[in-house]
């Protein structure tokens, strides 16, 4: 007899998280860990990203496919809900799990666990009780939690909160976030490492900039991308290197703006996915990051890097001493920049998201407590 645990994963966002659980897991006596992956990791246009899941080493053994917006309008999104609730109403049918694993707050993740409450699939959701007011992930994370029976979160009051909307304390475990065991493992890239995989040279000052779409306020991200296209085209004390935005509402608008600006200024850079080690190491080496990422907030933090968060997508989150607010206007950002172009923070040690072992808590946990039944033969 062998457990059987799921990973739900719809981009290269939630497998660079996934990574070191991943490997823990499979570490695990008597147990089958299959990676489920869905939403843009299959598509051409956002990098078809599962093969860097299967040039880390990991079998794909579940493919799901048609389950990413073919554009960035709230109907197309609707849709894609809709066709990845579809396609996991099948796949759920065929398929019987111990446990699975989903992570996060995206519109696939929602639709692909909504789809598994009626065949009573046993769902361990990572990182609940965070809110992100500026995006519509916000109530879809509140509801991942809620269909959930397993929570595992990032510090000990987004602990708190889940346990206020799920009403129920038990099975609620605060053991870090995932990111900082991969600080902690990873080989990161040097500098000159890092020119050969981006192009950029980080010895010069260089911004890592990641934005999103607000998707609550959707209709202001043409005025947002044009903002911030006018603030980076006068920073040209700075190299900028952008990557790209999910695919979200009004994400289009956005890496349109930003492609069209790369072209037009030599020191601006954009690319698609820089993987989990580039993209780290570029946050290690940067001056500082510039944008409405949710790994501003966390992985930044392990640094510490300084953070310039644009707008209102990332507004409840816990802001750690590198963070600094400002608003989406071309002059506050230029202003923001060069205000804590010099920064620094040795005295400065935050440890809010755990101590890098995350990953062991989890696999500790599952294997003596909440799956103790399923290893009682070991």
């Amino acid at each position: 007899m062998s457990v059987k645990i799921g990973i739900l994963t719809s981009s290269r966002a939630d497998y660079s998280i996934y990574y070191p659980l991943i490997k823990a897991l499979n570490l695990l006596p008597n147990s089958t860990i299959e990676i489920i992956a869905f939403g843009t990791h299959l598509s051409e246009k956002y990098g078809y990203t599962v093969n860097q899941i299967l040039s880390d080493g990991f079998e794909v053994p579940h493919k799901i496919n048609n389950c990413f917006a073919l554009g960035d309008s709230p109907k197309h999104i609707a849709e894609a809900m809709g066709n990845t609730m579809l396609q996991f109403s099948q796949f759920w049918e065929s398929n019987q799990f111990d446990l699975v694993f989903c992570l996060g707050d995206r519109y696939e993740m929602f639709a692909a666990v909504s789809a598994s409450v009626p065949f009573q699939v046993k769902i361990a959701h990572l990182y609940g009780g965070e809110k992100t007011e500026g995006a519509i992930d916000d109530c879809l994370r509140h509801a991942l939690s809620v269909m959930s029976k397993y929570h595992f979160a990032a510090c000990e009051s987004y602990k708190n909160r889940v346990i206020e909307l799920t009403s129920n304390a038990e099975n609620v475990f605060n053991f870090g976030h995932l990111s900082i065991d991969n600080l902690e493992s990873l080989p990161l890239l040097n500098i000159d490492e890092l020119k050969i995989k981006t192009g950029v040279h980080f010895a010069k000052p260089t911004i890592l900039c990641t934005f999103h779409p607000e998707t609550v306020n959707y209709e202001s991200n043409t005025r947002y991308a044009q903002e911030i296209c006018d603030a980076f085209s006068e920073i040209t004390e700075f190299q900028i290197l952008i990557t790209m935005p999910n695919s979200d509402t009004g994400g289009e608008i956005i890496r349109s703006s930003f492609e069209k600006l790369a072209k037009n200024n030599t020191h601006i850079f954009t690319t698609e996915n820089l993987g989990t080690i580039g993209y780290l190491s570029a946050m290690k080496h940067c001056k500082m990051m510039v944008g409405n990422t949710s790994s501003g907030f966390v992985e930044a933090s392990y640094f510490p890097t300084t953070v310039i968060n644009l707008g209102e997508r990332q507004t409840g989150r816990i802001i750690t001493p590198n963070i600094f607010n400002t608003p989406i206007q071309k002059q506050q950002i230029i202003d923001a920049v060069r205000k804590n172009i010099n920064n620094t923070y040795e005295n400065t040690k935050i440890q809010i998201y755990g101590s890098g072992n995350t990953a062991e808590l989890i696999c500790n946990e599952l294997q003596y407590n909440l799956l103790k039944s399923s290893y009682s033969h070991d």
